[in-house]
């Protein structure tokens, strides 16, 4: 006697809506389709404030950088001076090589 295989079984995902086809006998998915795309949920009355927003936030950044930019020579000076104030005040010591520890 056969063996009687129980035909699939078509499940849809109750968070996204996929539509799943299971094998029962396996526990394995067998295919998948994706669920449907919705078109995003945008009020064209809103959208010149969106644009003039997203506007401001990129001169606004804009301006960020380029202060960054300015100041950026005056921190890595600050940092050699310091570095080199470190470096007078510490000893002079022969650097280790590889073969001296042998």
């Amino acid at each position: 006697m056969a063996k009687k295989v129980a035909p699939p079984i078509d499940v849809t995902c109750p968070c996204c809506q996929a539509k799943l086809v299971v094998a029962p006998e396996l526990a394995v998915v067998l295919s998948h389709e994706a669920p449907p795309k919705t078109a995003p949920d945008v009020d064209l009355t809103d959208t010149a404030r969106l644009l003039k927003e997203q506007e401001e936030r990129r001169e606004e950044k804009y301006k960020q950088s380029v202060e960054y930019e300015k100041k950026k020579e005056d921190v890595f000076e600050r940092l050699f001076e310091e570095g080199l104030k470190k470096a007078k005040d510490k000893p002079i010591e022969k650097p280790i090589r590889d073969f001296d520890l042998d």
